[in-house]
């Protein structure tokens, strides 16, 4: 009988599941050599359940450990505690970690305390800031200071891992997972539940997207971004804004007192993954402070303006579909003026190559563990960007 390896799968926000999933569906195409284990912490409840039941994933374990008003000091010790039982049952060869969250970090290092082997998807990403982003660039760099595997998306993200004097052996540049996702989920034909998202033109109006939730971002930054949106909405009569506006009271507080009951701008309950994929697909343009917006928008052929000062994800930035410009109000107003009004910048940002991914890292993934468990001889291809 040939010999079969447990992997454990460990996730708890929506980002995550979104890039985990297609490495979930991929570990269990193949009974004959995997055994896979999935372990959910749901650091976030909803927003997870929504991708789980998207891709048809049952969690083997779901420690829910989501409370009103958790901190990082919560998440961490209860997803410590809790994933010290499942590994204590079932003794894992392998853990899978993605990204950059409190779970990442706190499933990577029970895992060590375990002496079980720990894979990490999405590694490399850096701004080699501690502070921005704040907590998931130090969630980053520990976890890769405890990682075996590391699964890079990108020749930038290899790089790094390599300066940092991690082996190369333990390195596979697979590409990003995001990408997997996407391929699964945006149609062209999709219809939209929500009722206001119903009544958006998308076809008569520029639709402008906008994401806002880091915590660097709270409070004045986010409210100088939302004065020049409205701006823009002011400015010119074919442009709407469409903003998924985050569940944080903080975020909410600022967004109601600077666009609410404007008759341009739509603001929106948060999205599941399906009907927001599809929603980035529909936009013209996109501003966020997201990361994972990052590599989904080159994907789709779409420019964004990221809110941030600093970038784990230079490569779109390289590439040129993707724009660094802070929160300074005249700065957001005229980035995304530009973008309106100069149509050979629009489609210079909007046709650049996507760095990010084929739709083939979660198969690379799953042919790098095999290559390294020894039940194939055939390392996986490196993922290269076009």
């Amino acid at each position: 009988m040939a010999k079969k390896i447990k992997v454990m799968t460990v996730f708890g926000t929506r980002p995550e599941a979104i890039k985990m999933a297609p490495v979930v569906l991929e570990l269990k195409k193949h009974p004959e050599s995997i055994i896979p284990v999935v372990a959910v912490t749901a650091q976030h409840r909803e927003m997870l359940d929504q991708v789980l039941h998207l891709f048809q994933i049952k969690p083997d374990y779901d420690l829910n450990i989501m409370a009103a008003g958790q901190t990082l000091f919560d998440i961490t010790t209860k997803a410590m505690h809790g994933l010290d039982k499942v590994l204590t049952v079932e003794k894992p060869d392998l853990v899978l970690v993605h990204g950059d969250t409190t779970t990442t970090f706190a499933g990577a290092l029970a895992s060590y305390y375990h002496q079980v082997p720990v894979g990490h998807v999405e590694a490399g990403l850096r701004t080699y800031n501690k502070y921005s982003p704040f907590p998931e660039e130090m969630n980053r760099q520990l976890t890769g200071r405890i990682a075996d595997l590391h699964f890079a998306p990108t020749d930038t993200s290899e790089k790094n891992l390599l300066q940092e004097h991690i082996p190369a052996d333990q390195i596979f540049v697979t590409g990003n997972t995001v990408i997997d996702a996407l391929h699964h989920t945006v149609q062209d034909s999709f219809d939209f539940e929500d009722e206001t998202l119903q009544g958006v033109d998308f076809t008569g109006k520029r639709i402008i997207l906008v994401t806002t939730h880091r915590r660097e971002n709270l409070g004045e930054p986010m409210r100088h971004v939302y004065k020049a949106l409205r701006q823009l909405t002011e400015e010119f009569d074919d442009v709407e804004v469409v903003f998924p506006v985050h569940k944080n009271p903080k975020v909410r507080e600022v967004v109601n007192e600077e666009l609410g009951g404007l008759e341009k701008v739509h603001l929106i309950d948060p999205l599941d993954y399906e009907p927001f994929a599809n929603l980035m697909h529909r936009a013209h343009l996109i501003l966020t402070d997201s990361g994972g917006v990052q590599e989904e928008a080159p994907a789709l052929g779409k420019p964004v303006l990221v809110l941030r000062d600093t970038t784990e994800r230079p490569e779109a930035v390289e590439a040129g579909t993707v724009k660094l410009i802070g929160t300074n109000r005249e700065r957001v107003y005229e980035e995304a003026r530009r973008l309106l009004v100069d149509d050979a910048e629009y489609h210079r940002m909007a046709e650049s190559v996507n760095p990010y991914g084929d739709g083939h890292a979660a198969e690379r993934i799953l042919q790098a563990i095999l290559y390294r468990y020894g039940l194939t001889e055939e390392k996986p291809d490196r993922f290269t960007a076009e």
